[in-house]
């Protein structure tokens, strides 16, 4: 272990000890010192009801009952501020904002925990919804469902942006007849009965809701089911995470409320800051600075990367950083900003070119989130990841071989042990939505009997290589048999 993490695990360990000394919630959650109960918290108390479901867009519908969860919406309102930046922004990311104004919100939180207070592992994952496609979505939600579920932990989505409550213009558009109704509209207008009260005074105001609502988590109270949780750690996919590289840079400081960051898919830039009653357009953010997670903080932050958010039009190559002890990059050879899995039944209305990327993303994400999560409560950093290799730095280029595969990164069987070159690469057809979503190509028959002398021969070579993933710990134990059961061995001739 480094100088630098022995001192992070020393100051986690007197941290946590010193909170649970603290009677009654004591424990201060802003940078001043100020008790919890005295700073400005979301009010959760009005539940949301209806003979509708909550609405939320994702490809596949939560099933929570096997698991012993439950499912429950609340109204978050308050007075929130928004922010300016006290000097100009700079790469390092240590920016200081200061309050702008306030306004009045109310937005909602889509609360999904263990039923029973003594199946809940005390930490909460709060996601910042994704509106990128014109709804609140939960991208993350969906990749890591199953770790969440098995381990106990609560999840809370929260409405954070304009255009997931209001509405607004639609960034990503994925062709869908189910989808057509919704995009654009807002919570506001696909379920007025439910949603009608909802109040969003623009994404100014998004960061101080997002603090607020995860204050609110931090005191337990109904949302919760009377549950207190010890951990807060904030999660958040594409523009999600972009927006929470402008919340760790300019607002953690501030507020000092989560415990721990889970990034997938950044950008090199952040999410802008927005005028009172406006959204953050992140083509604004194309051009702007680029700019790493600022490394004075002794907060966690665990970034996962696809193949094609690394060189690609999010470019997150500009902004690799040195793992630290508050600091690890996961980038993941083979896979693509959004997927096969994560489209579910609507990826079959795409036409890109070429069969989009069903690289097994989720299950690094999976052992991504059990890292953030032993990582604040220990205070031990996961192990180092490997970077996906360059063949040339200026302009980037990656390194591949001689079937197109990306060198380096974090491996999965399905990459190193490959029937299909998996890439980030996408179809000839490249709409916007097709850029994000790589490919999949199959190897000829010629190909694979060139690489594999037998069935047994792959199916031994695959098994090895899940079993290197699991010790490296870039996949969970719990998920080697869906991983197994992902080889193809018909396709490898007698």
């Amino acid at each position: 272990m480094s100088y630098p993490e022995l001192c992070f695990k020393t100051l986690a360990l007197a941290s946590m000890v010193l909170c649970s000394l603290a009677a009654g919630g004591g424990c201060s959650d802003g940078s001043d010192g100020t008790p919890l109960s005295q700073l400005p918290t979301a009010d959760l108390a009005e539940e949301i009801t209806g003979a509708s479901a909550p609405f939320i867009g994702a490809a596949t519908a939560a099933d929570l009952r096997p698991s012993g969860y439950v499912e429950r919406e609340y109204v978050a309102a308050g007075t929130a501020d928004s922010y300016r930046p006290a000097a100009p922004l700079t790469a390092d990311g240590r920016w200081t904002f200061e309050v702008e104004d306030s306004a009045p919100y109310r937005t909602r939180v889509l609360v999904r925990r263990p039923e029973h207070p003594e199946d809940f592992s005390g930490t909460v994952f709060v996601e910042w919804h994704n509106v990128s496609g014109g709804v609140d979505a939960n991208p993350e939600y969906v990749a890591v469902a199953e770790e969440l579920l098995r381990r106990g932990h609560a999840w809370v989505g929260v409405s954070t942006q304009i255009i997931g409550v209001e509405g607004g213009p639609v960034v990503v558009s994925v062709p869908s007849a189910q989808a057509a109704d919704v995009l654009g509209k807002g919570l506001k207008k696909i379920d007025a009965e439910r949603y009608g009260t909802l109040q969003h005074p623009g994404d100014g105001y998004a960061f101080d809701i997002f603090t607020q609502v995860a204050r609110a988590l931090r005191q337990g109270g109904p949302a919760m089911g009377h549950m207190k949780p010890q951990r807060l750690i904030a999660i958040g996919e594409s523009q999600s995470a972009m927006a929470l590289v402008t919340y760790y840079n300019g607002v953690q400081p501030l507020a000092a409320v989560f415990d721990g960051f889970f990034l997938h898919s950044r950008a090199s830039f952040s999410l802008p800051l927005a005028a009172p009653g406006d959204y953050s357009d992140i083509s604004r953010g194309f051009g702007t600075i680029a700019t790493i997670l600022r490394t004075d903080l002794d907060v966690p932050v665990l970034n996962q990367q696809a193949e094609n958010d690394v060189i690609g039009v999010l470019n997150s190559v500009v902004v690799r950083q040195p793992d630290s002890g508050t600091f690890r990059l996961w980038e993941v050879a083979g896979t693509a900003h959004a997927d096969a899995r994560q489209l579910g039944a609507t990826a079959d209305s795409l036409d890109c070119g070429a069969a989009i990327n069903s690289g097994p993303q989720h299950i690094v994400a999976k052992a991504a989130l059990r890292a953030i999560d032993a990582w604040v409560r220990s205070g031990e950093p996961p192990d180092a990841a490997p970077r996906l290799e360059l063949a040339s730095a200026e302009p980037p280029v990656f390194l591949r071989d001689a079937d197109g595969i990306v060198r380096g990164g974090i491996r999965t069987p399905q990459v190193d042990v490959p029937v299909d070159v998996l890439s980030g690469v996408p179809g000839p057809r490249p709409s916007i939505i097709c850029i994000l979503l790589g490919s999949t190509t199959p190897l000829t028959d010629e190909r694979l009997a060139e690489r594999y002398a037998s069935r047994s021969d792959y199916l031994q070579r695959y098994t090895a290589a899940t079993g290197a993933a699991i010790a490296a710990g870039f996949i969970l134990e719990e998920e080697r048999d869906a991983v197994l059961a992902d080889a193809q061995p018909a396709r490898i001739a007698e």
